[in-house]
């Protein structure tokens, strides 16, 4: 009886632990990859060496330590570590965390409330925490991999501070990787070329990393693989990418803007990055002609036909070989001059159009066609231009008592060169007939 009783009773062996487990850093000095906020310098250092920890916002993709920092910060602030999830927790388990966050308190112990995927929650829940915060309850830390101005309220922005942290650079993953080995204590069995491929599948994700090192540990090969054959036994991981979110409108920004800096390799890459992550090839045309009318304009007229016509390509072709059309538009529009002269001319134009709304054309550009409207002085004095001896009358089509404005600026680029000596000539002989 005593031998079953001591069976029963005795502590179990511990089962296996993950490798990411397994090293989770134990204080902040050993987190890998965030020391623009963790060093001395960085908000979270300057905090933590001041003693005055605020709420905060950690944002920043996927695998980079936002729960491991949060955990580091309630030991380095000895408070009790609560952490919950967005996903699956409600109103009612929100209570009773508050309740015992304020008993903890009232027994003298703070409480560090971690809250993963904060931005799930909706504005109401999210309201819910702010008096909580306020009365000192909690220290929230949120941990989000969505734009915290999009995704959270501005009433818990504002009493919270948002740190960003970044993707682990192959530097970082490489530290990583040499700690996991020495925890394994072997070398893992890849070339220079597969360990560089296993870090490049990790895209920039820690957590990823480990668990694509624990697969290969658990090959025990005997010998060296190259990056082919890592490649046939492991699948490259998905790139972080959401069509209507974050990653959707910072990429289209990279694309537009290496196009509107003619550079064309850099424009192909985002642009094949955009198609990886499973763009809609139309959404890419749209905006490839939208590039047309806007940063190049005048200086190139047939960039928005080159963008209409691989649109148009792409719609008889379809997938993949219409991508490549798309791709020629690219490389066309990245290399052609630049001239936003007709936008920055439009959006005046508009401008001046709100501001003098209400003001008639001149008489004599009104059409007449009442013997009433002829008396009142409709078309009186209108100059035909063809009947000018080099087809321009010089006449002011403007409303009467409003100065000229001028809205269109050519720059001395691509075809717009020619159309700003037009501009030129034009006033010149603008200014010859009114002044005569």
């Amino acid at each position: 009886m005593a031998d079953l009783f001591d069976t029963a009773t005795a502590p179990k062996a511990e089962g296996p632990r993950p490798l990411a487990d397994r090293l989770r850093p134990t204080s902040l000095a050993q987190v890998i990859g965030q020391a623009h906020v963790l060093g001395p310098e960085g908000p979270l250092g300057a905090m933590l060496a001041a003693g005055s920890l605020s709420s905060l916002i950690l944002w920043g993709p996927p695998g980079v330590g936002k729960t491991t920092i949060a955990r580091l910060l309630a030991d380095a602030t000895d408070r009790s570590f609560v952490q919950i999830s967005a996903i699956f927790t409600g109103v009612p388990e929100l209570r009773k965390v508050f309740d015992a966050a304020k008993l903890r308190r009232q027994n003298g112990q703070g409480t560090l409330l971690f809250v993963d995927e904060i931005h799930r929650f909706n504005k109401a829940q999210q309201d819910g925490f702010l008096p909580h915060m306020e009365d000192g309850t909690i220290l929230l830390v949120g941990a989000t991999t969505e734009n915290p101005s999009f995704e959270l309220n501005a009433a818990l922005l504002s009493r919270a501070q948002v740190i960003v942290l970044e993707r682990l650079s192959l530097a970082d993953l490489e530290r990583l990787m040499q700690r996991a080995e020495m925890d394994l204590a072997r070398s893992l069995p890849l070339t220079g070329a597969a360990r560089e491929a296993l870090m490049d599948m990790a895209d920039g994700d820690g957590r990823a990393l480990l668990n694509l090192i624990e697969q290969v540990a658990a090959w025990r090969l005997d010998h060296a693989i190259d990056r082919d054959q890592l490649a046939s036994r492991l699948m490259r991981r998905a790139a972080k990418y959401d069509k209507s979110g974050e990653e959707h409108y910072n990429l289209i920004s990279a694309l537009h803007k290496s196009v509107r800096g003619s550079d064309p390799d850099a424009a192909l890459y985002w642009f094949a990055r955009m198609l990886e992550g499973g763009e809609d090839p139309r959404f890419l045309a749209r905006r490839l002609t939208r590039m047309a009318v806007e940063d190049i304009g005048l200086a190139e007229p047939q960039a928005q036909g080159v963008c209409l016509e691989a649109w148009n390509s792409y719609e008889r072709l379809g997938s993949p070989e219409g991508e490549l059309a798309l791709a020629n538009a690219v490389v066309y529009l990245a290399l052609a001059p630049k001239s936003n002269a007709v936008y920055a001319a439009y959006k005046a134009a508009r401008a001046a159009a709100r501001d003098t709304g209400s003001l008639m054309p001149p008489k004599h550009i009104l059409n007449a066609p009442t013997r009433m409207m002829k008396d009142i002085g409709y078309g009186s004095g209108y100059s035909y231009d063809h009947d000018a001896e080099d087809g321009f009358s010089g006449q002011d089509y403007f409303p009467e008592g409003m100065k000229r404005p001028v809205f269109y600026l050519p720059p001395e680029r691509g075809f717009e060169r020619e159309l700003k000596k037009r501009v030129e000539y034009f006033a010149k002989l603008r200014a010859k007939r009114q002044g005569g």
